[in-house]
């Protein structure tokens, strides 16, 4: 290698007789990687160190971006499975803000209407349950009573934990069916147990699994309507009714709802789409990512800075080997290479090794949450990139010293 770094200083004759200038010295490629990769193995810690700082800030950035889309593709497997078409109608308040009511054909009028798959509903009961009517009736534990209609499961896409769901049976008699927050909560942890439901004895039949897209079962007690009535005076006005749309038609019916549930002030019934407040949830998540994302870019600039200080450190250190090379026919070009491909290495090796460590962390934590592991397979190329130009940023300015190093001085210092 060194044979090509020495400029021949005979001259040579051409066919006249006359003399030739001496060849430029010149450095192959794999020569200049070959000396940059010197440079980091004859320190090896201080190498490790500040490969170290850029390698935290891609992992971290790697890390929160994987987190985030890996919670995303399990938010969509989520919705695909429970379905975007479900829509929830409520009464809305007043002109003058007064509370307004459902009318008690709700449920049947919407499943009449075009585009309506099913539709289902509940009605709030005005009493509490308690575990035992031993409880101090303030000691409620936010959770409601509501009367529910038999198939309000299969629209909502909730699961039974365990028991069953009300019947035709069932409904008549004081049976109660509690959502996941209600159970734990009254501390009901098997079906057969009773719990104290507005004024009288109940027994618990089944628990649900905690719902996506209807959450407010999780605190309910879910009674049948017929028992509602007979005991508490249940008039059957719906305080929600879910109801599921043909894909490809739900605008049209979240457009009609309103005028179909109360034609006479359409404006004091409500439609939402559940999948919505999901979107939007993930859309406030990716506000904290994006807060993250900032956080371990200001750890890669660190760590740039990192190797720019390691680097200046190199070239003082260095300055006799730089002084000798010089001395020996090392241009100016070959000396700012080196130092350049030295800092590109030092910031690569971060780079990767920060993308391994953001990726794994990502697989962990994807494993422990049950989620599918998913990166964009852009985001290592960017990470990688984003190394390089800093590597560059950062050693060009150690490069360019070493460069304007002049032989003499450094070979005297």
């Amino acid at each position: 290698m060194s044979t090509l770094m020495e400029p021949e200083v005979r001259e040579r004759a051409d066919a006249d007789g006359r003399a030739q200038a001496p060849p430029r010295s010149r450095l192959r490629f794999s020569d200049v990687l070959m000396l940059g990769a010197t440079g980091l193995r004859a320190r090896p810690m201080r190498a490790v160190l500040s490969a170290l700082g850029i390698a935290i800030g891609i992992a971290a950035m790697i890390a929160v971006v994987g987190i985030s889309t890996s919670s995303q593709a399990k938010l969509n497997e989520q919705l695909a499975a429970l379905g975007t078409n479900l829509l929830t109608v409520e009464p809305n308040s007043g002109l003058l803000g007064e509370d307004t009511k459902l009318p008690e054909d709700t449920v049947p009028k919407v499943r009449l209407m075009d585009g309506v798959e099913s539709a289902s509903g509940t009605g709030d009961i005005p009493v509490d349950v308690y575990r035992t009517p031993l409880i101090n009736e303030s000691a409620t534990g936010g959770i409601s009573v509501m009367a529910a209609d038999l198939d309000l499961l299969e629209v909502t896409g909730t699961d039974l934990a365990s028991g069953a769901w009300l019947n035709a049976a069932t409904s008549e008699y004081p049976s109660v069916v509690l959502g996941a927050d209600a159970a734990r909560r009254l501390g009901i942890v098997t079906v057969g147990s009773q719990v104290w439901l507005g004024g009288q004895y109940f027994t618990v039949v089944g628990i649900l699994e905690p719902s996506m897209l209807a959450p407010e079962l999780d605190a309910a007690a879910l009674i049948g309507i017929p028992i509602a009535t007979t005991a508490f005076g249940y008039d059957g006005s719906p305080s929600v009714v879910y109801e599921r749309a043909v894909e490809k038609m739900i605008d049209q019916v979240r457009d009609l709802l309103p005028g179909t549930v109360n034609p006479q002030a359409p404006e004091e019934v409500g439609v939402s789409r559940p999948s919505d407040a999901l979107a939007a949830k993930y859309a406030a998540d990716q506000a904290f990512t994006g807060l993250l994302v900032g956080l371990g870019s200001v750890a890669l600039l660190v760590g740039g800075i990192g190797v720019a200080n390691t680097m200046i450190i190199s070239v003082l250190e260095r300055r006799r080997e730089i002084g000798l090379r010089r001395a020996l026919g090392a241009t100016r070009a070959h000396i700012r290479r080196q130092f350049l491909v030295e800092a590109l290495l030092l910031s690569a090796l971060g780079g990767i090794f920060g993308s391994l460590l953001g990726a794994g962390v990502t697989a962990v934590f994807a494993a422990l949450n049950g989620w599918t592991f998913s990166v964009p397979g852009a985001l290592f190329a960017m990470a990688v990139g984003s190394t390089l130009v800093i590597g560059a940023i950062a050693g060009l300015y150690p490069a360019v010293r070493a460069a304007r190093t002049p032989p003499t001085a450094a070979l005297s210092s």
